[in-house]
């Protein structure tokens, strides 16, 4: 059995960075000029080219180091050390870890929606009653 590391698999890295950013292969593919086909081929790969490496890389916002040294498991390090659930209740995790403050007045912004809600019916009713009226 040998101990030698395996080599990281580029493809995969890619995949996941690219998950993790919340973006679709189509939409890398469209940033870099090549088909989703293609891309979905560069992530099934082991290697990659440099320059293509390069290009992705930059669109993902990383650098191509980071791409070849991604591992889940420093990801996975990196949020366990990061957020902590002081809750024996596991459902408030998200709440009780990310402590999350909004830079904005959250009932502004429900005041500011729900009027442009009431003015888009009245829109509505002025458009409908106009059309009643050229009847």
């Amino acid at each position: 059995m040998s101990t030698a590391t395996k080599p990281k698999h580029i493809g995969r890295n890619i995949s996941r960075i690219r998950e993790l950013r919340g973006m679709k292969q189509e939409a890398l593919a469209i940033a870099i000029g090549i088909s989703q086909q293609s891309v979905s081929n560069i992530e099934a790969s082991e290697t990659i080219d440099e320059e293509k490496l390069q290009a992705i890389a930059e669109v993902l916002g990383v650098s191509a180091e980071a791409i070849k040294n991604y591992s889940d498991e420093a990801v996975f390090n990196i949020i366990g050390n990061t957020y902590h659930n002081t809750s024996s209740d596991n459902s408030t995790l998200i709440a009780s870890s990310m402590n999350y403050q909004p830079t904005f007045n959250t009932v502004e912004k429900i005041i500011e929606l729900y009027e442009r809600l009431v003015q888009a019916e009245k829109d509505k009713v002025e458009y409908l009653e106009k059309l009643l009226k050229a009847k």
